[in-house]
């Protein structure tokens, strides 16, 4: 199995952060990590396809994302036959906003946004346009102090826009979200540590002390999300770090992630992630393997 390649950034420990913006014929880049915060602008990069954790997507012209806490990404030239896509790359580290500083009520958004993009998160297009000129004047000021007041001022714009989604399943970048609720996160917590095993709904619901009815709306409610959906996402995201760092067939993985059946392991697997098992391995190992 290829490994991980682990970035050393350059990222100076005297500079708040990292910029880059250049043109490039081809974008291909393997799969790697880092530790520090990456928020990452293309242009010109329709038909590319960009991998972070267990998602894997084939761009449009343009895309912008934000990621963090170590998780995996990269990105294949694929079907990209442009040769002038812009990139523009900003690195910064978790000190630079303290808990103090994110605790506060006017970067609350700020806040939330960072602790989604452990499992990376992908803007739509309303919310890169919000930013576009805010980006480009980023890349041309070059007092210091204004710059970080120009990078304040574009993460607080996409914080507030809520224009973004999740990429990657929370048991794919061992990131376990942390909720408002204590019901919520109990049945979370217990979803994670039993999702090998059959999970009923009358169970989850009596764990909080709720009828099924009424967990399920409050479930929802609180998270988005219906917990059938939950569950897959769990289950989903360490059958697919099974796939990318074992070599254990697609059927052990099956029923080690707690399906029980794998001819709709592999539908869901396909309807969730667009490939199936196996073509979802090969590309991810293809991406590991590039120079």
């Amino acid at each position: 199995m290829n490994k991980i390649i682990t970035e050393i950034t350059p990222l100076s420990e005297k500079d708040c952060f990292y910029l880059i913006d250049r043109l490039k014929d081809r974008f291909t880049y393997p799969v790697h990590r880092h530790e520090e915060y990456e928020l990452n602008f293309l242009a010109g990069c329709a038909g590319a396809r960009r991998v972070v954790g267990d998602s894997m997507e084939t761009l449009g012209e343009y895309d912008l994302v934000l990621v963090g806490n170590g998780i995996e990404h990269g990105w294949e030239q694929h079907q990209c036959t442009n040769d002038k896509i812009r990139e523009i790359t900003i690195q910064f580290s978790h000190d630079l906003f303290g808990e103090s500083l994110l605790a506060k009520t006017q970067l609350s958004s700020i806040r939330r946004m960072l602790q989604l993009c452990a499992n990376g998160i992908a803007f739509n297009s309303n919310a890169i346009m919000k930013v576009f000129n805010r980006l480009d004047n980023l890349t041309r000021t070059e007092v210091g102090f204004f710059r970080m007041l120009e990078l304040m001022a574009i993460l607080h714009e996409l914080a507030e826009s809520g224009e973004y989604r999740v990429l990657s399943s929370s048991s794919f970048a061992s990131h376990r979200p942390t909720g408002d609720s204590r019901r919520v996160t109990k049945v979370q917590e217990y979803i994670n540590t039993h999702y090998k095993e059959e999970i009923r709904l009358a169970d989850l619901a009596a764990l909080v002390g709720m009828t099924p009815t009424a967990f399920s709306r409050f479930f929802k409610l609180r998270t988005g999300r219906s917990i059938s959906d939950y569950l897959i996402d769990i289950r989903l995201g360490h059958a697919t770090r099974a796939l990318v760092d074992s070599t254990t067939s697609v059927a052990e993985i099956c029923y080690e992630c707690g399906f029980n059946n794998i001819s709709n392991f592999n539908r869901i697997f396909k309807k969730k992630k667009g490939n199936s098992p196996k073509v979802f391995r090969d590309i991810y190992q293809h991406h590991k393997a590039l120079i």
